[in-house]
């Protein structure tokens, strides 16, 4: 999808560089990738202690593990 975004010449240079990326568009795109992963995590880890997990931890594990059919 195409975006027209006004942004900070030194905040654009800066994403360019943390990300090494030397094409505008593509630094965009990961630095707001990156930014969703962060998301998700932090909404992740909020949910330490209260989400209730099978005891069976091995058998989940062996779940995770097999292919999908």
């Amino acid at each position: 999808m195409r975006t027209t975004l006004n942004i900070d010449d030194d905040v654009i240079k800066k994403v360019m560089s943390y990300t090494g990326q030397e094409n505008r568009s593509k630094a965009v795109r990961l630095a707001l990738a990156s930014f969703v992963q962060e998301q998700r995590k932090k909404k992740l880890l909020a949910l330490r202690g209260e989400v209730n997990i099978e005891s069976d931890w091995e058998k989940l594990r062996d779940l995770d593990k097999s292919p999908l059919s």
